[in-house]
């Protein structure tokens, strides 16, 4: 195995735990994509095919990051229990980084390409019908609830025990990054005692969600796997499931129309009506829900790019597109608020 992998990686000694011997093994191939963890591709010569996920080196993370395996055994647990079938399926886990083989998950590999590198199209009547898949899908995943009725937040319990309410739950989310925020003097478009004041506005309307449904948080395109030819393609594998948590369902809506308007993706809710057997009621309530899940994805998308290193380019590359979205989601809450709108943001770097 040491031409195939590097005696530094983890990799080798959570193979040689499974019983994987360098003769058993067809393929070796390390998988990118933006996930977190590092990730590879482990062909074995019976056919089997399996994908390992292992923590990377201890570096500067979000609060939130901590131990995010067991985020993503859960969900997909959770998912298989859901039935959905273009969820892997965990072979084998370990989330206690002081095992002797490292934490580590070893999983199905799902078939299929990247939504966002196969490019569907309307023409060829793909990106219709795959949306309508895609709701189908993710109706079908919010129905699977937590183990415990009333636990609320992320599996990993990073900031202590699930929550018995979904308001003290994502109250700690945000509460979580805004403190990650003023660690890294990350650079916002508001002050962060300014956000805070306005999240805590418009917490109670969190109080209508009582039943703690299976969130992935991150369902951009990447995360997607599409296989088939042009005309007759579907979805392959929902995956990177590391930043579930219980929660909200309408938190999903967020990344699937990450800078768009989940209402106006038809075939999707209509996908997703179908599986849930309701349509999606868009109260004033719910956009208000819809606009603070949004502003909780947008400033991590900001305040990461301080750990993560990316550089001053990358960063300003990231501010352009993400801080204008996060101005217009905390409008949007104020809104549902009743406070006023500010309409000239300062900048908090």
């Amino acid at each position: 195995m040491s031409d195939q992998a590097s005696a530094a990686s983890p990799l080798p000694r959570v193979l040689d735990a499974l019983g994987i011997g360098e003769r058993d093994i067809a393929s070796i191939a390390p998988l990118t994509g933006g996930t977190y963890n590092t990730v590879t591709r482990v062909t074995l010569a019976d056919g089997r095919d399996w994908v390992v996920k292992t923590p990377p080196p201890h570096t500067a993370a979000l609060r939130y990051e901590r131990d995010l395996l067991v985020n993503e055994v859960a969900f997909y647990t959770a998912g298989a229990r859901a039935g959905g079938p273009a969820i892997p399926r965990v072979v084998h886990s370990e989330t206690d980084p002081a095992a002797p083989t490292g934490a580590y998950l070893v999983m199905t590999a799902r078939p299929g390409r990247p939504w966002h590198e196969v490019a569907p199209t309307t023409d060829d009547g793909d990106e219709p019908r795959l949306r309508a898949e895609l709701g189908g899908i993710v109706g079908q995943l919010h129905g699977a609830t937590g183990a415990a009725p009333s636990g609320f937040g992320y599996p990993a319990e990073p900031f202590g025990p699930l929550a018995p309410t979904w308001r003290r739950a994502f109250t700690a989310m945000t509460e979580a990054v805004l403190a990650d925020a003023e660690t890294y003097r990350a650079r916002l478009p508001y002050p962060v005692g300014d956000i805070r004041t306005v999240l805590a506005a418009a917490a109670p309307v969190l109080d209508e969600v009582t039943r703690p449904a299976l969130v992935h948080f991150d369902l951009w395109p990447g995360n997607l796997l599409v296989t088939g030819e042009p005309g007759t393609r579907s979805i392959g594998g929902v995956i990177d499931g590391e930043r579930m948590f219980w929660g909200d369902p309408v938190a999903d809506f967020v990344s699937l129309a990450l800078f768009g308007d989940i209402e106006r993706d038809a075939d999707f809710l209509g996908g997703y009506a179908e599986a849930r057997g309701e349509d999606v009621e868009f109260t004033d309530a719910l956009r208000t829900r819809y606009a603070l899940y949004r502003s909780y994805l947008y400033l991590i998308m900001l305040v990461e790019t301080v750990p993560r290193g990316l550089g001053p380019e990358a960063a300003d590359e990231t501010w352009e597109l993400v801080a204008p979205h996060l101005v217009d989601a905390l409008d949007a809450v104020r809104l549902g608020a009743g406070i006023s709108c500010r309409t000239h943001p300062g900048s908090d770097d």
